[in-house]
C-alpha cells in the first residue's frame, strides 16, 4: 500500500503553492497527501500557511533516486513543476517504473509526442495511468467535446465535427512563460505545426493532417452568428482531442467517422472581419515572431520570473467561458458550455489539475479501465465533469446556445 494517496511535486513554485492551498482547503485529512520538491526550507515555510500536517519530500527533479523514491510511495503524483522538456521525464518514467498513476498541467506537446514514443508501452504493459494536460490546457476542450459525442452517442448519433468558442481573462505566470519559451525555441519547434501530433501511429496521414490544419484567418462563423479569430491556445489544444479521438476509434468507442475538431477566439457579437483580422495578424505575428533565435529569452526577460504570477485580485477577476458545438451524422447541433469565475491559467488550471488527481486517488474504480499515456477524456470520463460540477465549475450539456447562435 503506498504511503501517500497524492504527492505535490513542485509546490514551492507559483501553481503549486496554489495546488497544496486547493488541497488543504478541499480535501484536509479526506486523503493521504504530501508536498515535494527541491528545497526542504521552502517545503517548510509553505507547511507553516497550511492548516492540515502534511508530510514533506525533498526531491530534486534530477536526482533519480530521490524521484524514484517519491514515486514508489504515491498512489498519484501531481507535478506543476515545469518547464516539463527540462525537468518533466525523470519523474514520469519513475512513475511508470513504479506504478503511481500520474497527471500534470503540461501544455507542451512536442515534450508528451517524445513520452508517448518512450513511455506509452510501458505505461500500458504496467497499467499506469499517465495523463498530461489536465490544466486550462485542454481540460475544456477535451471534456467538452467528450460530453457532446456520449450525449449524441446516447440519441443513437454520431459526431461529425465540433467546434470550441473561447472567451477569457486572466494573467500569466512565470512558469507558463518558461514552458513556452523552451517549446518555441526547442530544435523540433516545427513540428508544433502537426495537427496530428500526438495521435498514435496508426490514427495518422498525410489527408487527415491536411484536412484538420490550423484555421490562420477569421471566419464568419454561422454556428455561432458573428465573426472569429484563430485562438492562440488552439495548436495545443485541438492535438490532445483528437489524441481522444484517435484513442476512443482504437478502443471501438469512435467519436464519428472522420471526426473533425477546431477552436476559436470568441471575441464578442459587435466585432467586425477588421476586428478580427487584426486579431488573427497578432495571434500569427506572434507565433512566427518567437520562433526566431532568442526571442523567447528576450520576452522571458520582460515578464514573470519562474515562480512569480499575477496579483491574488488579478487571479479572482478572471474568468474563462467555452461554448461547443457539436454537429451529429444527421447535421442537427448540440451546443456544450464549461464556464467559471477565476484566472483559468491559474484558478482554474488548479482546479481541473487537482480534481484531475483526486479521481485517480479516490474514484479511480469509477474510471475507464484505460493504462498508457492518455488524455484527460480518455482517463476520466464524466467522472471528472461530476468533480467539477461539485466544485462549483459550470458544465453544462446539452446547453443553450450563446445569444445570436444557431439551435
Amino acid at each position: 500500500m503506498s504511503e501517500h494517496d497524492v504527492v505535490i511535486y513542485g509546490a514551492t513554485g507559483f501553481t503549486g503553492a496554489q495546488a497544496a492551498r486547493y488541497f488543504d482547503q478541499h480535501v484536509g485529512t479526506r486523503a493521504r497527501w504530501a508536498i515535494a520538491g527541491r528545497s526542504r526550507a521552502k517545503l517548510e515555510a509553505l507547511k507553516t500557511t497550511l492548516r492540515t500536517n502534511v508530510a514533506v519530500i525533498v526531491a530534486d527533479a534530477h536526482d533519480e533516486a530521490a524521484i524514484d523514491t517519491l514515486a514508489e510511495s504515491a498512489r498519484v503524483v501531481l507535478t506543476t513543476a515545469g518547464p516539463y522538456a527540462r525537468y518533466g521525464e525523470p519523474l514520469l518514467r519513475a512513475c511508470v517504473t513504479r506504478g503511481a498513476d500520474y497527471v500534470d498541467i503540461t501544455g507542451e506537446t512536442i515534450w508528451v509526442r517524445r513520452m508517448i514514443d518512450r513511455y506509452h508501452d510501458r505505461a500500458v504493459r504496467a497499467g499506469t495511468r499517465i495523463v498530461p494536460f489536465c490544466g486550462f490546457d485542454s481540460v475544456p476542450s477535451d471534456l467538452g467535446t467528450l460530453l457532446l459525442v456520449e450525449h449524441l452517442r446516447s440519441l443513437g448519433r454520431t459526431t461529425k465535427s465540433v467546434k470550441a468558442y473561447f472567451r477569457a481573462q486572466g494573467g500569466l505566470n512565470g512558469g507558463t512563460l518558461a514552458s513556452m519559451s523552451d517549446m518555441m525555441s526547442s530544435p523540433e519547434r516545427n513540428r508544433f505545426e502537426d495537427p496530428l501530433l500526438l495521435n498514435p501511429d496508426e490514427e495518422r496521414s498525410a489527408a487527415e493532417a491536411i484536412a484538420n490544419r490550423d484555421p490562420a484567418l477569421p471566419s464568419l462563423d454561422l454556428d455561432l452568428g458573428h465573426w472569429v479569430a484563430p485562438f492562440f491556445m488552439a495548436p495545443i489544444n485541438t492535438r490532445v482531442v483528437r489524441r481522444s479521438a484517435a484513442l476512443a476509434s482504437l478502443q471501438q468507442r469512435a467519436y464519428g467517422p472522420q471526426f473533425r475538431y477546431q477552436e476559436y477566439w470568441n471575441l464578442g457579437a459587435p466585432l467586425s472581419m477588421l476586428s478580427t483580422s487584426v486579431a488573427a495578424f497578432a495571434t500569427g505575428v506572434f507565433g512566427a515572431f518567437a520562433r526566431l533565435p532568442g526571442v523567447t529569452g528576450m520576452l522571458q526577460s520582460f515578464g514573470p520570473a519562474p515562480g512569480e504570477g499575477p496579483s491574488e485580485a488579478t487571479m479572482d477577476g478572471g474568468f474563462f467561458e467555452v461554448h461547443l458545438v457539436a454537429r451529429a451524422d444527421d447535421d442537427s447541433r448540440v451546443w456544450a458550455c464549461i464556464a467559471d469565475r477565476g484566472d483559468p491559467g491559474n484558478r482554474a488550471t488548479v482546479k481541473f489539475v487537482c480534481e484531475s488527481a483526486l479521481c485517480l486517488a479516490l474514484e479511480r474504480d469509477r474510471l475507464p479501465a484505460r493504462a498508457g499515456i492518455l488524455t484527460p477524456a480518455i482517463a476520466f470520463g464524466d467522472v471528472l465533469a461530476e468533480r467539477l460540477r461539485n466544485a462549483g465549475m459550470r458544465i453544462a450539456c446539452p446547453a443553450e446556445p450563446p445569444a445570436g447562435a444557431r439551435a
